[in-house]
């Protein structure tokens, strides 16, 4: 533990701590700054220079914590070695009771963002950040070397990632992870490193829990950059009410327990904005450098930083009207780092950026950017006109409040699906009232027109920040419309700009209204508008962060994760199903290969090719000590060249929380994952004999597009819903067959859905054809109770299925209902019937 805590002062507080000192650029200025506000600056420059090292030997491919330690331990000692006592700030600013507002800030932040989710599972944005992270540092490498991809002998890489004929990359290796070069097995995660960089910090502090941690070490930075930057513009009252709001909103409570890029952009952001006002008052070298480091990193975190990049060029180019200068420092740095950014997104993430790249280079995205730059500078020029600039730095900032005004109105009551417009966009800023209220929403508003016409000049760069992720974001969501997952488009600049607006104007109104009174007065106005203004949101915001705040998503699987991981060696090769299976198994293969490194391929497609999957089988033998699959009724895997043997079949669940469409998210559900473990080994093709087997056992390598086992409590019969169209895999089908055998039952279906009319029939497949031929056996209406249906099997047709050497596929087509709809139930799926039994004979 002591060793965790003296790294962790390593790499989070004295490289920071020791920039600050440097007795150059204007360090009085420094060391005028409160006492809270100097520890801020010494965690943040320590947080991002050590990420920044990560980086660097992650593109190396010489990364470990270790060397990490050497690199800011090394850092630290030369500065102190070169300056020695002038190190020490003098007359530095002391601390005072205002300290103690960052210091609740932090507590506040650790009681409601720890312990995090176990979203360590692969499938989407989350679980791709943290095993990116878990490689990095397990491994070394941001672009990783994966032996299992390189040894795939090249006529067999069909079966599990087949070329995607892509100009940038080859194919996926998961989903979230792109494979580079087959031949070499260099395999780049989907996002740029940033985030996954400081994940790799936190699991060399603390193992899988720091690598969850970092989150919500982020979320604490983002709300103490906003609550700094706050108190500069706006005064610590109102900035620690805002601050507040944005802690306990159920956006922010999420995320920060939710692995998300977002949050670390709203920490670097609000914190570029603070530096950039530092230069601007006076501090130009310093945080002026500050500032354009801060901005320019962000090309290593997320590519939208290009809309505040494109704030900034509309800063500068206003710089006559606003009277307001960073510096050169800025700009060099910030050029500086663009520069890198962008090297790096065209070397190593060119998929990633392959639609902007695309847009610049076939659809006159050079044209536009030509003339969007010289309409800048002819800009820049007309307005250093005097007798320009000054009409205009009036006007300028009621003319943008009256068209946000009328933006707002619009977007809000006026703006509907159609002509191309996606209702999930039509909505967006309608659905930012969900997440503070609609009151909250239209008082929101009016605190952005207010501070605009009023306070635009004195920081055009927060502003024009705002406005722009704003009108982006609310024109065209450009995310899944499932929420909270769509609500991260507001975690990094909507939401705590919004929150510092409503709460800045309030302020600066009752400042505006008492200005000639005392000083005592004046404050004690401020405040007590302050606590009005923000009572209400905080009473509304605490309630609907109420259900979440103690709830961990995915908890729970990391030990079942880890139990899996303990049943595999480092000689067993783990195939696993496909993502399109309709199941949730293929979530279990990215961590049980990237964090728990066992060796594990996924199946491309549920319907392999049967002759290939034998040579793959014959092959793995030969290297593996065992070949494993995993799945869960979703892929046709059978086939008479291949013997499997049942090892175990498992079922557990976790709470996920309902990702609705469109809609608010309200209650806790379960995400139920369900496998059988099979081992795979080369077989000869056993003689043809009657089939009988149960459903609901150990079935998963016979049936397709059935849901979850289940088991009646009462009489301990196993069975399967079937959905609207489901398969049976009847492998090795005599040639004397005549009949086909049912155990069904409508499994208590209700009077007003539709009748259960099962269709049975044989899918015959031919060389050549890419479309089966449907040979209909019959059809039967099951009723409640239990019972068998036989159905004939005519003597071509059970001739034809006893020559396949793969399974042959039973089809049932049924008509559905939906529990949820018709009963109000909590079971939302698409049921068809019940099956408990198949036979052939």
């Amino acid at each position: 533990m002591i060793r965790q805590w003296i790294a962790a002062l390593v790499v989070a507080y004295l490289p920071g701590a020791a920039i600050m000192r440097v007795p150059w650029w204007h360090r009085a200025d420094r060391a005028r700054l409160p006492a809270d506000e100097r520890a801020f600056w010494s965690v943040m420059l320590s947080v991002v220079l050590s990420v920044s090292v990560v980086m660097a030997l992650g593109l190396l491919g010489r990364y470990s914590f270790e060397r990490l330690i050497w690199v800011d331990g090394a850092f630290v000692a030369l500065v102190a070695m070169l300056f020695r006592q002038r190190l020490v700030y003098g007359d530095a600013a002391r601390p005072t009771w205002h300290a103690a507002i960052p210091i609740a800030i932090v507590a506040l932040g650790v009681w409601l963002y720890f312990p995090p989710s176990e979203y360590v599972i692969g499938g989407k944005d989350p679980g791709t950040y943290v095993n990116e992270g878990v490689q990095l540092a397990q491994r070394g490498e941001l672009v990783v070397h994966d032996p299992d991809v390189a040894g795939m002998p090249a006529e067999l890489r069909n079966l599990f990632f087949p070329s995607y004929q892509q100009p940038t990359y080859y194919s996926s290796r998961f989903m979230g992870f792109w494979i580079m070069d087959p031949d070499q097995g260099t395999v780049q995660g989907q996002f740029p490193g940033w985030f996954p960089a400081s994940i790799a910090v936190g699991y060399g502090l603390n193992g899988l829990s720091g690598a969850r941690q970092a989150i919500g070490v982020w979320a604490i930075l983002g709300l103490l950059a906003v609550y700094y930057a706050g108190a500069h513009w706006f005064g610590r009252m109102a900035a620690a009410a805002a601050t507040l709001l944005l802690a306990i909103n159920v956006i922010t409570v999420w995320f920060a327990r939710y692995p998300n890029a977002e949050l670390v952009m709203q920490a670097m952001i609000f914190a570029s904005f603070l530096a950039w006002t530092r230069a601007a008052d006076g501090d130009r070298p310093f945080f002026g450098a500050v500032a354009g480091l801060l901005l320019g990193l962000m090309w290593f975190l997320r590519f939208d930083i290009v809309f505040a990049v494109a704030a900034v060029v509309a800063t500068l180019v206003l710089t006559p009207l606003s009277q307001r200068r960073a510096g050169a420092a800025f700009a060099a740095m910030l050029t500086l780092t663009t520069i890198a950014g962008i090297w790096y997104l065209v070397h190593f993430l060119s998929p990633y950026i392959a639609l902007p790249v695309g847009f610049v280079q076939l659809r006159g995205g050079w044209w536009i950017l030509g003339g969007a730059a010289t309409a800048a500078v002819v800009t820049r020029l007309i307005l250093g006109v005097p007798a320009i600039a000054a009409p205009l730095r009036r006007a300028v900032p009621l003319l943008l409040a009256v068209a946000i005004a009328g933006l707002a109105v619009f977007a809000y009551f006026f703006r509907y699906e159609g002509n191309g417009l996606a209702y999930g966009d039509a909505i967006a800023f309608q659905s930012f009232g969900w997440y503070v209220t609609a009151w909250g929403l239209a008082a929101i508003t009016g605190g952005v027109v207010l501070l605009i016409a009023k306070r635009l000049w004195e920081v055009p760069i927060f502003f024009l920040t705002f406005l722009t992720y704003s009108l982006f974001f609310f024109y065209k969501i450009r995310i899944s419309y499932e929420h909270f997952w769509a609500a991260r488009r507001f975690l990094a600049v909507i939401l705590p700009a919004a929150l510092l607006c409503v709460i800045g104007a309030a302020a600066w109104a009752a400042a505006a209204a008492f200005a000639r009174q005392s000083a005592r007065t004046r404050m004690l106005a401020v405040g007590v508008t302050v606590v009005a203004t923000a009572a209400p949101f905080g009473v509304a915001f605490w309630r609907a962060s109420t259900p979440v705040l103690h709830y961990v998503e995915y908890a729970g699987m990391i030990p079942k994760l880890e139990q899996m991981a303990s049943q595999l060696s480092d000689r067993d090769l783990l195939i696993v199903e496909p993502r399109n299976a309709g199941s949730d198994v293929h979530v279990l293969a990215v961590p049980l290969a990237y964090i728990y490194a066992r060796h594990v391929l996924m199946l491309d497609s549920v319907v392999p090719d049967k002759p290939m999957l034998e040579a793959f089988v014959s092959w793995a033998t030969s290297r593996f000590d065992r070949v494993l699959f995993l799945g869960s009724g979703g892929t046709d895997l059978l086939t008479r060249g291949i013997s499997a043997e049942v090892i175990e079949s498992t079922r557990f669940s976790v709470p996920e929380y309902e990702s609705s469409y469109n809609a608010y998210p309200r209650s806790v559900r379960r995400k139920d994952i369900e496998y059988g473990l099979y081992r795979l080994r080369p077989g000869t093709p056993a003689a043809a004999a009657p089939i009988d087997f149960a459903i609901g056992q150990q079935d998963d390598l016979n049936v397709i597009r059935f849901y979850a086992k289940e088991r009646r409590p009462d009489t301990g019969m196993t069975f399967r819903w079937t959905g609207p169209t489901s398969w049976v895999l009847l492998l090795g089908v005599p040639a004397d067959a005549r009949h086909v055998t049912l155990w069904m039952s409508d499994g208590g279906r209700p009077t007003q859905a539709p009748a259960p009319v099962v269709e049975v029939a044989i899918e015959q497949r031919f060389p050549n054809v890419k479309d089966p031929t449907l040979r209909l056996l019959g059809t039967a209406t099951p009723v409640d109770a239990l019972q068998s249906y036989t159905f004939e099997l005519p003597p071509d047709l059970a001739a034809w299925a006893a020559a396949q050497r793969g399974a042959v596929r039973l089809r049932l087509r049924v008509p559905t209902w939906n529990p949820g709809e018709l009963l109000q139930a909590s079971d939302t799926r698409n049921l068809g019937v019940i099956v408990t039994r198949v036979e052939v004979r």
